[in-house]
């Protein structure tokens, strides 16, 4: 029997400091490790940057997502079996209705800012959304709250919809390396990228309140919320926050794991990642429990019920020492993390890939 071919848009590379960026390089680190083209039941094409060629082996084939006249005449693509699209933000679709396309979605939270009437091209992106639905033949979503979303905002008539949590890069046995910069300690560290809805000016509040400690900043801050974020800094001389900028994966290993707690105020997510990476070192996580946060921290973190700066430093205060007296919360912590593994992730992928 003729192997079926599969094209996996990979295409979210082109930012491997995003969220979707990473789950891209995962998605391409674990073809790379485990797809064998002469034992496989589909033969994979991984549709990414021109820079990636050749980055995940040579079992695998590549086709560009830099190509110019084909990122706009999807016309030009070669026909494929089944298509996967792992983020609803990329611009490319199969164009042949006999391919069966999977259509993940990561969140809507942007469709939601716009509903409330921050944004004013609610209209264009709810209807490029549904286009790409009205092909979907399976959705998924990477938590129950964007299942909920999908319901919410979306018209979806006889298409499945289906959950599978984001898998989670074992990153906590790496090679850590600790940052040029002069680290104070003991510290709180986040990383994310610099936007409004992670809500990095409610932390510079609750560090004005905790003088003893430190708190390090990780992300794109090269954005306006990021130079917000640098004025009131400098305006409001609030010594003990840090920004580091994009740091490397060795840093950022180093960070979680010589942290004091993570930090994660954030409004809008779709499914938390760092959240999960910091449990990996069993280090306490203090969250909001907004959008996913709640589902995804589950029993291991501690949530803000307010976000006033008052409120949060009483959180933090009531069991940042408890957790460290109980030594049994950290391996806790360790396992509920290992249940995200890329493993469990991929295995999902691979039966709905062969089902098809």
């Amino acid at each position: 029997m003729k192997k079926k071919k599969l094209l996996v848009d990979l295409s979210a590379l082109d930012d491997v400091y995003q969220g979707v960026g990473q789950i891209s390089l995962n998605y391409g680190n674990y073809f790379k490790d485990t797809y064998r083209r002469q034992t496989a039941n589909y033969e994979l094409t991984l549709l990414l940057p021109q820079e990636y060629f050749g980055v995940f082996g040579n079992e695998v084939k590549y086709l560009s997502s830099s190509n110019w006249v084909r990122r706009h005449c999807r016309y030009l693509f070669p026909k494929f079996d089944i298509w996967h699209n792992i983020h609803h933000g990329s611009r490319f679709k199969p164009c042949y209705k006999t391919t069966k396309y999977i259509y993940t979605i990561h969140d809507l939270n942007g469709l939601m800012l716009e509903y409330a009437g921050t944004h004013k091209n609610v209209n264009s992106n709810y209807r490029k959304i549904n286009r790409q639905l009205r092909q979907a033949d399976l959705v998924l979503a990477i938590s129950d709250f964007v299942c909920d979303q999908i319901s919410e905002l979306l018209h979806i008539k006889n298409i499945p919809i289906k959950m599978i949590y984001n898998g989670v890069e074992k990153i906590s046995d790496k090679t850590p390396r600790k940052p040029k910069c002069d680290i104070k300690q003991p510290f709180f560290f986040s990383i994310s990228m610099f936007r409004k809805t992670k809500n990095f000016h409610l932390l510079l509040d609750l560090m004005k309140l905790m003088p003893d400690k430190h708190l390090y900043l990780a992300g794109n801050d090269n954005t306006d919320y990021g130079t917000l974020i640098k004025e009131r800094i400098a305006k409001e001389r609030i010594d003990n926050v840090h920004l580091l900028g994009k740091v490397s994966e060795e840093e950022k290993v180093w960070l979680y794991a010589n942290c004091e707690a993570f930090l994660f105020p954030s409004a809008l997510e779709g499914f938390g990642l760092p959240v999960i990476e910091a449990m990996q070192f069993g280090k306490p996580v203090f969250s909001s429990k907004e959008t996913s946060l709640k589902e995804i921290g589950g029993s291991c973190a501690y949530f803000w019920d307010s976000l006033t700066p008052q409120a949060m430093k009483q959180t933090i205060d009531n069991n940042l020492e408890n957790f460290y007296q109980t030594p049994e919360l950290a391996d806790i912590e360790k396992q509920y993390a290992d249940t995200f593994s890329y493993k469990s992730y991929f295995e999902q992928y691979e039966r709905i890939y062969s089902s098809l």
